[in-house]
């Protein structure tokens, strides 16, 4: 048998001059692991259970017959799989070939295998020395992760045509590109070479959707996507995505996206740029969905997770004015009928080219409030009557939230910091602090007020603040991955109230770094889960191999 598990090289050739670096070993026993962004190699192996991993814009099934391996510069991450969970361990290290250390080199990303009772005894074995205050033993878990890749090449399932779930991601492609066909259980079990009954069990298993819904998805996402992109009649589009009668596609149009196919279509009709990420939360906060947005599964998680079907157009989401020539590009071919920014965002150049495509109308950022940029954008759209309801629905949502944390923490005290490459933080953006000081009025910390925001702190001054309660965002990237790491083992941390009390919450940067109606909405839900639901996010225990 000839192993596959390193790219595009003969097999002893790339054996030959491999070299390999353990540099940490995680072991995350919450089944979850936020999308970030690594500067090394990664491999995942899972102990138990099963669950949905995301690398880059690719969704996998994470389970103990399949290893996974990550490149640096990919982002990753780890969720449930409905109501199951996952155990996995994340092997960070280094790799190279003998004599090329600045070469580019990659494994195959998904490698099936035999699971073995060996390869969860490596596991472990690789864990507990890494974490041994020995050197010898540290030294030892350098070989034990050798051996884990010996073990992993060794066993690599060679899948047989026959294998259900190798079938059953056939099916599920099949289904991407037959989807106009008309498509029955019976049809894509047979494909799978088993039952209809295990076939319907094992996808809603393994998708977390059933197949005839799965199908019923796929036809109304190109349906979307027909009707923003032509004025073809509604007939027409039912029968281009597999409907022969338009009233039953009607009827599961509406079943699924909540409206007809006549009212999404003149919601959508204008074809509005969401050209910065706060100005998609806004649109949505007044129930419009922008024919072109910045979207990615790491950098606009929420949004991208929720409307990247409903959005055609998905532009560059990657930092400010990163790949702005890359979107003026796609925006030529979309031929929006107008731009939305922030005017602190934009290039002049940028600008420039932008105003040649469409009309360019920008949102103040800095001087107005996220209230006042709802209110300025809604006049811009003739929306402002959904924008009173809105901030209507706002404020009974607030005096609800209010009620449950001043009732939960009575007068103890909350601070928000970030990690960001090697400093701490206090609260750095102005969206933290209107909604945990202004929309919900707990009570800051000691000495805390505007001269000492978005200034980084020492854990002797965070120690100053002696905050009953503690939000962490850990910019997700491996620099401040790594000090934050370092920071949870410092005595000095280890002595804080809230630590000590294990009163601190881990915050995700999306929606808490975003300054707009929606991401400020979602970061009240956040906070009144998190504090008044006191269950921390637990950050994952996290072991270095020192060096």
């Amino acid at each position: 048998m000839r192993h596959t598990l390193l790219h595009d090289m003969p097999m002893q050739e790339a054996l030959d001059g491999l070299w390999i670096k353990l540099r940490r070993i995680e072991w995350h026993r919450d089944g979850r692991m936020e999308l970030q962004l690594i500067g090394s190699h990664v491999m995942l192996i899972a102990r138990s259970g099963e669950g949905r991993m995301i690398i880059d814009l690719n969704d996998y099934r994470l389970r103990p017959d399949t290893v996974f391996f990550a490149s640096p510069g990919q982002t990753i991450g780890v969720t449930a799989a409905g109501t199951e969970s996952v155990d996995f361990y994340v092997i960070t290290f280094d790799a190279r070939r003998d004599g090329e250390p600045s070469e580019p080199f990659s494994f195959r990303r998904e490698i099936p295998i035999y699971p073995e009772k060996r390869t969860d005894a490596l596991c472990e074995l690789l864990y507990n020395c890494s974490r041994s205050e020995d050197e010898v033993e540290r030294f030892r878990g350098q070989s034990a992760f050798q051996e884990l890749l010996y073990w992993t090449m060794k066993h690599i399932r060679l899948l047989p045509d026959s294998d259900s779930k190798t079938a059953l991601e056939r099916t599920r492609a099949y289904i991407e590109s037959h989807f106009q066909e008309s498509l029955t259980i019976e049809q894509l079990a047979r494909m799978a070479e088993i039952s209809p009954k295990y076939y319907v069990d094992l996808f809603k298993k393994t998708y977390g959707v059933s197949a005839i819904d799965y199908v019923t998805e796929v036809r109304v996402n190109c349906a979307k996507r027909l009707m923003m992109q032509s004025d073809a009649k509604l007939r027409d589009i039912a029968h281009q995505v597999g409907y022969s009668d338009e009233f039953y596609f009607s009827r599961k149009f509406k079943q699924a996206v909540g409206v007809s196919p006549t009212v999404y279509t003149k919601k959508r009709r204008r074809k509005i740029v969401a050209y910065t990420s706060p100005i998609l939360g806004q649109l949505l906060a007044l129930k419009m969905i922008p024919y072109a947005a910045p979207l990615h599964p790491k950098w606009t998680a929420y949004y991208h997770k929720m409307y990247r079907s409903d959005i055609p157009v998905h532009l560059s989401a990657y930092r400010f004015n990163e790949d702005w020539e890359a979107n003026i590009e796609a925006l030529k071919h979309a031929h929006p009928d107008m731009i939305i920014s922030h005017s602190d965002n934009l290039l002049p150049d940028e600008r420039e080219q932008l105003e040649k495509i469409a009309p360019v109308h920008c949102i103040p950022l800095k001087e107005h409030t996220w209230r006042e940029q709802l209110q300025m954008t809604a006049r811009l759209l003739d929306a402002t009557e959904e924008a009173d309801c809105w901030l209507s629905g706002y404020e009974r949502k607030l005096e609800e939230a209010r009620r449950l944390l001043h009732r939960g923490l009575k007068d103890e005290t909350v601070l928000a910091i970030s990690v960001y490459k090697q400093s701490c933080i206090v609260c750095p953006v102005r969206g933290m602090r209107d909604v945990l000081y202004g929309d919900l009025r707990l009570n800051p910390a000691r000495g805390f007020d505007s001269s000492v925001c978005n200034r980084p702190i020492t854990v002797e001054q965070l120690a100053e603040f002696d905050a009953d309660r503690i939000m962490v965002n850990v910019c997700q990237e491996p620099e401040s991955l790594a000090h934050w790491q370092s920071l949870q083992t410092s005595p000095q941390w280890l002595d804080l109230k809230a630590v000590r009390r294990r009163h601190v919450y881990g915050i995700s940067s999306d929606p808490w770094r975003e300054y707009s109606a929606s991401a400020i909405e979602r970061m009240v839900d956040d906070a009144v889960r998190l504090l008044y639901g006191d269950h921390p996010n637990g950050f994952p225990e996290i072991i270095h191999v020192r060096r």
